[in-house]
């Protein structure tokens, strides 16, 4: 799917505000205005590429680095999240916990550029609605958190992932166990007695398998709890498309906290996990020990990518709690604080309900 590229401007050409990309129109909208801002489909850019990772871990040239706009990045000084947005916006407080502990972020290299993203598809509106309904089905969540308006301050965010490709051959031996029976006799109460007894005959299997992870996913950031990232997972990695500057006009962007090695290893580490559990399903029998894999991995590559999500985070007696959504899927999960007093209630209706059917079970 091609990109849209900007035409020099991301500003607004009827009154020259910021132009801000639009997920329901899927454009560049003025949100003063309304103004569509002009573009067009840059057919130069139209793949998304994938980067041999060996070559990558050495070095990657500075043309593959940075956003292509001009960028102000703070990091957070409690949960260490780094945030990257236009220059003109002034951040007062960390987006991901509320932290007013921000300080400038600086690195010695430019960060790497992500190859491709996927574009905010689910607009706030709808998110705002489908937040309010989530928190009015929480029985437990407390009744003044029902009543703030707490959907005004949701925000869209772009959140770093890298997705890793690999051909995998693999060799693996093990020990394959067959279930028989044996009768076994014994006495019990003076009687004889028979019974079951289950053993194992243990063979030596070994076998072979080939695969292809297509776009295994990791996770570059630290701002976001990562049950819920879990929650809302899977991104369509399909349905990626180039990177380009135009799709963050308004967002605000997590510069990535697991560096390219520290994926790079966690990927590894899953794709191992995942081919044990391949050569497990090919052995045979009914049980099995001492499972020994070797795996060669041929055809490495990565992507840096951007995945949207929308946030809103707040803070309930001190605690910050995150509701988190896939801006692409619509996916939703959240953490909210419990009621102390229902929870309280309910316990003494069960107790109540436990006292009463002893009394009516006596009578």
């Amino acid at each position: 799917m091609p990109g849209i590229q900007a035409l020099g401007s991301d500003s607004c050409p009827a009154c020259g505000a910021k132009a801000n990309w639009s997920p329901a129109k899927q454009a560049l909208i003025c949100p003063y205005c309304g103004t569509e801002a002009p573009g067009e489909l840059d057919q130069d850019t139209g793949k998304v590429k994938e980067i041999p990772l060996a070559a990558a871990l050495r070095d990657l040239p500075e043309s593959q680095r940075g956003w292509q706009a001009a960028k102000t990045s703070v990091q957070c000084k409690s949960c260490k999240a780094v945030m990257v947005f236009d220059p003109e916006r002034v951040g007062q407080n960390c987006d991901f916990c509320g932290s007013p502990a921000l300080a400038p972020y600086e690195e010695l290299k430019s960060p790497l550029r992500p190859q491709s993203l996927l574009p905010f598809k689910v607009g706030e509106s709808q998110i705002r609605e489908s937040i309010r309904k989530w928190y009015a089905s929480k029985w437990f969540a407390p009744g003044a958190l029902k009543k703030r308006g707490m959907v005004d301050t949701v925000k869209g965010y772009y959140l770093p992932y890298w997705t890793f490709d690999a051909h995998v051959d693999a060799q693996w031996w093990a020990d394959a166990g067959y279930y028989y029976y044996e009768t076994q006799h014994y006495r019990e109460g003076g009687r004889s007695r028979t019974r079951q007894v289950r053993r194992t005959r243990w063979r030596p299997a070994n076998g072979a398998l080939r695969h292809f992870f297509d776009d295994e996913p990791v996770s570059g950031t630290r701002g976001v709890h990562p049950e819920l990232l879990r929650e809302i997972q899977p991104f369509p990695t399909a349905e990626l498309v180039p990177y380009d500057k135009a799709y963050l006009s308004g967002f605000v962007v997590e510069h990535y906290q697991v560096v390219l090695i520290e994926a790079a290893q966690r990927a590894r580490a899953s794709m191992e996990d995942q081919l044990r559990q391949m050569c497990v399903q090919q052995i045979p029998g009914d049980t099995y020990r001492n499972l020994r894999v070797n795996s060669s991995y041929a055809g490495e590559t990565f992507k840096h990518i951007l995945v949207p999500v929308w946030l809103l985070t707040y803070q309930y007696n001190g605690k910050p709690f995150q509701m988190l959504v896939n801006g692409y899927t619509g996916e939703m999960a959240g953490e909210y604080p419990k009621s102390v007093a229902k929870i309280v209630l309910v316990v003494f209706l069960a107790i109540l309900v436990v006292i009463l059917i002893a009394l009516f079970a006596n009578r």
